[in-house]
């Protein structure tokens, strides 16, 4: 891929994301009932990501504890979105490649079994336990 198409992926996936925030944030405080998750609604299993939505509002909210309980990963997304976006912004303003550089090196990194292991492991594990506190 190269990094322009790369960069507008991304651009569109945080774009998607933001919009997405910005509706569940209206629906929640409308008090409409909203399932999110279209594989718990299919399936009536919570997927491994099943409460990153409501754990990133929770977080926007300063409740970090119950942004935690609801899933852990809700952390990571809302790191990306708050780094990645004005990095990506500077790497086009700037003209470099930065961003392109390290994503390549984090998808070179995950494909080596010491760390795709524990992290495939982690996955399941925090899928377990969206199964078990009923998501």
């Amino acid at each position: 891929m190269t990094r322009n198409k790369l960069y507008l992926l991304l651009i569109s996936l945080f774009t998607a994301g933001y919009a997405w925030l910005v509706y569940i944030f209206k629906t929640i405080e409308e008090n409409a009932a909203f399932e999110g998750c279209f594989i718990k609604q299919i399936s009536g299993i919570p997927c491994p990501s099943c409460g990153t939505t409501r754990s990133i509002i929770s977080l926007l909210r300063g409740d970090f504890c119950y942004a935690f309980l609801l899933n852990p990963l809700g952390y990571l997304v809302a790191l990306i979105m708050l780094v990645f976006p004005p990095w990506l912004i500077v790497d086009l303003v700037t003209k470099q490649k930065t961003v392109y550089t390290f994503y390549y090196k984090v998808e070179s990194m995950l494909k080596k079994p010491p760390i795709a292991i524990p992290i495939f492991f982690l996955i399941i594990v925090n899928w377990i336990w969206n199964i078990t506190k009923g998501l």
